[in-house]
């Protein structure tokens, strides 16, 4: 299937415009998960053989294989994901108030480098829209699947401000998510990511976290799992604070990393404005990812994300430390069951792993 992917099908999608061509597929995916019964047919073809569930943060996670933010931002496709190979989903960025993003062209492919750079800007119909969506989606029916949520700050709201924008979302949205990854770390939002500095990051963090405790007293249950998604742009120093900030607001995990601003290698000749994927974030993801594993002696469940599209690529980044990984562009070039090749090819190093 992946050859056939990009002999025949990838070159008839990239004559069209990546953002039209992320639309198409949206809908396929969309109109997939509304039909069950193939759905369940999918999954079981396409689940990894011989593999144990990976247990974390008290859920189980059928593979080590997610779904990065950033391709079912509104909702829509989660129950693809299953029939594609993918252990967990990862829905959003998710703002509080609904915003149609940066103007267009904001997606723009480098087929040569296996990049793909986005200034998307948080398009999304908000966290309302979502959460209803999610409740009539979702039924009584979740599956096995674990679903992440990502909150980011709406752009509307000041910095100062963010800790309320941000709980907005997690309160509209918390029946609905197994956990939550907090988006402190795109850098198509203007001034996003000073939230990952200590004038803003420990309030927020503080704030998320006693509302979920409060949430899980008064429902009798467990809180929510929270991760925090980081830039791979940041010095180990700065990682270190926020390593030791998430450790003091007893945040359960982190994501390493998001797009990359950097342009180096083969990217120092692109001059538009948009955070990286792909290929060319790889080596610097796994970089992060290994630092935060060694630096805390791998007490922080980390979910590693970054260029990761081939079997190799995400074991080098369990290799480095990563619990999970998540993909995205990988599957712009690769093709819509690379969860699967991956996931196959993770499955004996997590045999036993809890």
């Amino acid at each position: 299937m992946g050859f056939y992917y990009e002999k025949v099908i990838r070159p008839i999608l990239f004559k069209q415009d990546p953002e039209a061509a992320h639309d198409l597929g949206l809908t396929a995916l969309d109109y997939l998960g509304k039909l069950g019964p193939l759905c369940r047919i999918m999954e079981r073809h396409n689940a990894p053989r011989r593999a144990e569930p990976i247990k974390l943060w008290g859920l189980s996670f059928p593979n080590a294989v997610g779904l990065a933010a950033g391709m079912d931002k509104n909702g829509r496709i989660w129950r693809a994901a299953p029939a594609l190979g993918f252990g967990f989903v990862e829905i959003g960025t998710v703002t509080f108030h609904k915003q149609s993003g940066n103007d267009r062209p904001r997606v723009f492919r480098y087929p040569e480098h296996g990049a793909i750079l986005n200034r998307m800007g948080f398009n999304n119909e908000g966290a309302e829209a979502v959460a209803e969506r999610l409740k009539g989606s979702m039924g009584k029916k979740r599956g096995s699947m674990p679903i992440g949520i990502n909150l980011g700050k709406s752009k509307v709201t000041p910095l100062g401000e963010a800790a309320a924008d941000y709980l907005g979302s997690f309160h509209l949205l918390a029946d609905y998510a197994d956990y939550f990854a907090i988006n402190v770390s795109s850098p198509n939002t203007p001034d996003l990511r000073k939230l990952q500095g200590s004038d803003y990051l420990p309030e927020l963090l503080g704030e998320l976290v006693k509302a979920n405790r409060g949430r899980a007293r008064k429902l009798g249950g467990q809180p929510k799992p929270l991760l925090l998604k980081i830039a791979p742009d940041l010095s180990f120093r700065e990682i270190d604070a926020i390593v030791q900030t998430i450790f003091d607001s007893e945040l359960d995990g982190i994501i390493a990393t998001n797009t990359t601003v950097t342009r180096s290698g083969p990217m120092s000749r692109v001059q538009e404005a948009g955070g990286v994927s792909g290929r060319p974030l790889h080596r610097r993801a796994c970089e992060v990812v290994n630092y935060i594993s060694r630096s805390t002696g791998g007490r922080l469940p980390i979910i590693g994300v970054g260029g990761i599209d081939s079997p190799e690529t995400a074991g080098r980044m369990v290799d480095a430390g990563a619990a999970l990984v998540q993909i995205y562009s990988g599957m712009i070039y690769k093709g819509p069951f690379l969860a699967k090749q991956i996931a196959q090819a993770l499955a004996p190093r997590h045999q036993g792993w809890v």
